[in-house]
């Protein structure tokens, strides 16, 4: 009896062990209670994002039980309403989809809820070259989803350029020598959607004043008031586009020609080269996408050297921890494992795959084969050359609406660049 007794306790003891390591491994943190993250995400039941976002939160949370990832998910307008009802409630997410722009980051900026990355980042996992910084002593406040948007790409068609006897340019003045040939061939040198005024800042001026300045913030700096859009280097940044349609780089028509249509001329061999972002790439005939190479502007005249071979781009979004997050070092560290799951290999591929991002920032990422030459040469672009700003990331409202027409109207010689310069200093200063 009593030897009996004996084994059904010691059965019992190992019964509970066993039980216990059980709870652990179902969902149980020490304490007994599960890793809650309160998460913000961007997306819905019907697009790639939200469908995504759910299907990773349940592998995630399958691999770690112990870790619960809730969620709110919104889209669009909706998201950016939410964001800051929530704050303004005081409800705020530990982990959320956001910027560091005025769209994407403002409201985190003013609930003093942005948390700095840089001590918490896996250097060995993601490449910290390719994260730019995003506060004023270099502050990483969320991890993108892949390298900054490019929005100032010269798309060449290489075979078209090489038909007429020139090869790929590196200065301004090789893009002027090819106009005699161009125009008897009946072909545009450079094609621009001038018709849409945001192509004219977010796509070419935000290259120029920078490249001009030499001064890869210049934008930003005029913005909070360091520098004024009426200063010299400013003024010759937009005579820039009166040089280019007198020279023949740019047709003065190109203001009557839309999105659509500037992406109909190129992929229709009508033009030599294309300005547009990164995103369009993807729109070009494929078949003249194999002849198609995607460049930063060559060499402008009265560029500063620091600034050579710089593009414009805006900070691309993603995931990062609010100050509520990472206050708690639980559940800073599972959100900080959920981000690198979230950003693991296979869905960063399948990200650019995708088109969802420019480039990844994974340390050491190697491009599949398999993709297409122009993602492959969009990927080069994105992770080697220098980023500049984008203007409309920092400029709007009223001033950014007058420089975008303004520069139509330079293009259509109906407007000085100096007036234009004066009209957007003085709706943005109020003065």
């Amino acid at each position: 009896m009593k030897k009996t007794l004996s084994v059904l306790v010691a059965f019992l003891a190992i019964a509970g062990m066993l039980f216990a390591s059980g709870q652990s491994q179902s969902g149980q943190a020490a304490g007994g209670k599960q890793v809650v993250v309160k998460a913000m995400a961007y997306g819905d039941n019907s697009n790639a994002e939200g469908v995504n976002w759910v299907r990773i939160v349940k592998a995630f949370e399958k691999e770690n039980p112990n870790i619960k990832i809730e969620y709110e998910l919104l889209y669009d307008e909706a998201y950016h309403q939410k964001v800051v009802a929530r704050l303004a409630a005081g409800d705020v997410p530990h982990l959320a989809y956001m910027g560091a722009d005025a769209r994407w980051g403002k409201p985190w900026k003013e609930a003093n809820q942005q948390f700095d990355h840089r001590p918490y980042i896996d250097a060995n996992y993601f490449d910290l070259n390719l994260i730019p910084p995003m506060g004023p002593n270099g502050e990483i406040y969320e991890i993108p989803l892949g390298t900054s948007n490019i929005t100032t790409v010269l798309y060449m068609n290489e075979e078209l350029v090489k038909s007429l006897g020139f090869s790929e340019p590196k200065t301004y003045e090789d893009l002027v020598a090819m106009v005699p040939k161009a125009k008897a061939a009946g072909l545009d040198v450079v094609s621009i959607d001038g018709a849409d005024g945001w192509a004219w800042g977010s796509c070419l001026m935000s290259a120029i004043i920078a490249r001009l300045s030499g001064d890869a913030n210049w934008v930003s700096k005029a913005v909070e008031g360091k520098y004024k859009f009426t200063d010299q280097v400013f003024v010759d940044s937009l005579k820039l586009l009166q040089r280019m349609v007198k020279d023949g780089v740019i047709s003065e028509k190109s203001i009557l020609v839309d999105y659509g249509a500037n992406l109909s001329n190129f992929s229709n061999k009508k033009a030599l080269f294309m300005i547009q972002g990164q995103w369009a790439a993807g729109s070009i005939d494929p078949a003249v996408a194999e002849k198609t190479k995607m460049l930063a502007w060559p060499k402008l005249p009265g560029e500063k050297p620091a600034m050579a071979g710089s593009v414009a781009a805006a900070i691309q979004v993603g995931y990062g921890l609010t100050q509520a997050g990472a206050k708690d070092p639980a559940v800073r560290d599972a959100a900080l494992k959920f981000l690198k799951y979230f950003y693991s290999y296979e869905e960063t591929t399948q990200r650019l795959r995708d088109g969802a991002i420019v480039a990844p920032i994974l340390k050491n990422y190697k491009v599949p084969d398999d993709l297409p030459s122009i993602v492959k040469q969009k990927v080069v672009l994105a992770q080697s050359a220098k980023n500049t700003d984008v203007i409309d990331a920092y400029l709007s409202g009223a001033p950014n609406d007058a420089l975008n027409a303004g520069m139509q109207k330079i293009v259509a010689g109906t407007a000085t660049p100096e007036e234009v310069a004066a009209e957007v200093e003085k709706l943005l200063r109020g003065k």
